[in-house]
Formats: C-alpha cells, structure tokens, sequence
C-alpha cells in the first residue's frame, strides 16, 4: 500500500531570458511546461485533501506515484503563468503566499536580497558595501567584528556557494533586526528601485487574483505573515505571525480549523510546533529535500524536493 507522496516545492517560474531579471533563481516556463508534461506522464497528481485523508487513517492509501505541487511566496509569476496551465491540466497547485506583501505592498527583505543579487553577480562587492556600513551602526546596536561574521557560517547550501550564503545570513537573521532590514532597504533602493511600492505590486499577487485561484480548485495556505525566520524569533512573535496570516487567509474563506502552513525558509522549532497544534493547523510543509512517506513523517513537517530535483 502507498503511503508516499513526492510534493515539489517552487518560487519563481517566468520567461527569465526576457524578464528584466534574468540572473534570479527561478524555473523557466519552457522548463516548467517540460516538467508539467513528465508529471502527468510519470505521476499521479493529488490535492491537499488527498493528504488529509490519508493522514487521518493508516488504512487509507495514496496512489502510487503521488505527487502535490506547492509554490511559495505568492508571486504574481503564479497567477499569470503557473495557474493557466494548472488549471488547463486538471492539477491542483497549492500556494502559500506572505500576507505583508500581498496586504501592505511591501517587498519581502528575502526577495530583496535576491534581486540584489542578480542585479549584482559580485557578491564580494556587496559583502564590503556591508561591512563597510556596519560602523554607522555601531553606537546603537551591539555588533560583532567583520572577523567574526565571516568565521561564523559554515552551513552548505545545496544551490548556494559560501559568499552568498554569508550575505544572505548576515542580511536575513544574523545582524540585529533594525541593522539588517536598513540595510537591505538602502541595498534595494540602489541597485533595483525606490518605489518599493511599484516594485512589490508588479511582483506579488492581489487579493483578487488568490481569490480567483481559490474559486477554480487551488489551495491557498499560510507562509507567515512578514516572511521571517520563525524558528529565529520569540514565542510571542512566532504567534503574531500565525495569527495575521490566519486573518489573511480568513479573507478567502478558510477556516481556522482547516489550514496548512509552509514555513518561511523552512525554519521551525518546537515552539512554533505547539503553536500549530493549538492554532488547528492540518499540514506544515518543509524544505528537508526528500520524498514524504505519511507513516514516518510528522503531518506538520512534510518534506519537499525542490523543482531542480524533477526532470526538466
């Protein structure tokens, strides 16, 4: 009896060679209609639902070959280009927007740093302009040495080399919040825009545009409200999080007792674990890059490989 299921995590899926960013880290559409058609000729798809049933009883089996397509950040990439062809296939793609950009038109700092970064290949550059900039800083927060930084990460990354890593760290979790969000604002609006506005809209996807998706079979799920590190903050801030994205979702329709959750970065703990638990939460996706066999693995921490790991 099957109880596995290959769930493929994505971000952006575009035409990168005639998008004004053709250097960011996404799947091309020619890549993306390729996969599309080994899915169906290789794979049985499911929905979320398919999951929860299983979930609820070791009797109950998943066909073999089961795959779930998930798609992260809600980005307008979604709707224009991955929804139509979902939808054309009769596949239930599962999104799992940030409600701050999608709400507030804010563009997330992790998405910052990305357009950065392929805006700026000279990933050495934008370390110094870094630590050229921590003494401003200096007086009002408690700051390590450049020393210290550089000798501090010595996590792999299965896509990333170390500079990257290093400044995606410093810029995501390691610096003190205020530093690094000041930052990575003055990085963006030097090397990408100052209409963070326009930017965000032309970026994300609207309220309506989740909702039309919603309509026509897509499952729609929490990704954290402003897209931070949730195993890298407080317990309280951990459940502000939670609970504004469950207001955002509520906007849809979905119940407080029936929703799924897809950690930012992949990041949780125990702290968070609880959380979900007493906030009802059904299904919490991960990034741990492997295939999910419902037996073994907890409901909250899905495993997902990364759309690189399918065929293209």
């Amino acid at each position: 009896m099957n109880r596995n299921v290959t769930i493929v995590m994505y971000h952006y899926v575009r035409d990168l060679q005639r998008s004004r960013f053709p250097a960011i880290k996404g799947l091309s559409m020619e890549r993306f209609r390729r996969q599309l058609d080994h899915i169906q000729s290789s794979y049985t798809s499911i929905t979320v639902n398919d999951i929860l049933l299983a979930l609820s009883s070791p009797e109950v089996p998943l066909p073999p070959n089961s795959i779930l397509l998930t798609f992260d950040d809600g980005y307008s990439d979604h709707f224009t280009n991955v929804f139509p062809l979902l939808d054309s296939c009769g596949i239930q793609g599962c999104f799992f927007p940030s409600a701050q950009a999608v709400l507030e038109h804010r563009v997330l700092d992790a998405n910052k740093i990305q357009f950065v970064l392929a805006a700026i290949p000279d990933v050495a550059k934008l370390l110094e302009e870094v630590f050229a900039w921590l003494p401003e800083y200096r007086t009002k927060h408690a700051l390590e040495t450049r020393e210290v930084y550089l000798n501090s990460f010595i996590e792999k990354h299965r896509y990333d080399p170390p500079a990257v890593i290093l400044l995606k760290r410093l810029l995501q979790r390691e610096l003190p919040e205020p530093v690094r969000k000041e930052i990575v604002r003055r990085l963006f609006a030097k090397y990408i825009t100052a209409d963070e506005a326009a930017f965000a809209c032309e970026l994300y996807m609207s309220v309506d545009q989740i909702d039309c998706m919603r309509r026509h079979g897509m499952h729609i799920g929490s990704h954290g409200y402003s897209h931070v590190w949730l195993n890298h903050v407080p317990a309280a801030t951990q459940a502000i999080e939670v609970d504004r994205s469950l207001e955002f979702l509520s906007a849809f329709g979905i119940q407080k007792n029936d929703w799924t959750m897809c950690y930012p970065y992949g990041g949780f703990d125990s702290s968070l674990l609880h959380l979900l638990e007493d906030r009802k939460c059904r299904v919490g996706f991960t990034v741990e890059a492997r295939i999910a066999n419902l037996d073994k693995d907890s409901r909250l921490t899905l495993p997902r490989l990364d759309t690189n790991d399918l065929p293209s």
